[in-house]
């Protein structure tokens, strides 16, 4: 994968580190977390990017047995074209 400082700043320039309305969180998200602005939540990047190459080493060592890979989309921006 990229380096981490590469890929943060792609993230930051995505806008990924917005998360929800302060009055709308989960507090299972609370570790990642990195600060509060106007009332909404700031994701931190760095667990972010963390989580992004854990997540792709799964993957790869999943895809490498054979087994596939189901990746579901539930929104529209998630859906892509068919």
């Amino acid at each position: 994968m990229e380096n981490n400082t590469s890929l943060q700043q792609q993230l930051l320039e995505a806008g990924v580190h917005f998360g929800h309305l302060k009055k709308k969180w989960n507090p299972k998200m609370l570790p990642y977390i990195f600060a509060e602005k106007k009332g909404i939540h700031i994701i931190d990047l760095n667990k972010t990017v963390d989580c992004l190459q854990e997540t792709a080493a799964a993957l790869k060592q999943i895809a490498r047995s054979g087994k596939k890979i189901l990746f579901v989309g539930t929104k529209k921006t998630g859906q892509g074209h068919r």
